[in-house]
């Protein structure tokens, strides 16, 4: 069966973090649960807010630079402020582990 690029691009927040989680090192999983990592995407989705890159019509990620530094920056910020005990690595972790499922769905595509 054909799948359509519609189907390719439902990004499913439920999905995501399942996906996130499983692809966790053991020692990380300690550290890190299910409710962190929907943290993590929240925070993610208002910095695309924020940013203007989302389409407010249809709440999706229009194309456009995102600079990965700023937004690691932001998500560090906000963990801080809410009190959400995360580390640089915990979030590297998570952000990879989303980009690897944005590219399992379509979403995203590496860079050549």
């Amino acid at each position: 069966m054909k799948e359509t690029e519609e189907n390719l691009l439902e990004y499913s927040e439920d999905e995501a973090v399942n996906f996130i989680f499983n692809r966790l090192p053991e020692e990380a999983k300690k550290r890190i649960d299910k409710d962190t990592i929907n943290y993590v995407l929240d925070v993610v989705y208002d910095f695309y807010d924020e940013k203007g890159l989302l389409d407010e019509e249809d709440e999706e990620v229009t194309e456009g630079f995102i600079d990965e530094e700023e937004l690691f920056e932001y998500i560090l910020k906000a963990a801080k402020k809410d009190k959400i005990n995360l580390t640089g690595e915990d979030i590297e972790l998570i952000l990879d582990a989303e980009f690897e499922y944005g590219k399992s769905i379509g979403i995203y595509k590496e860079e050549e």
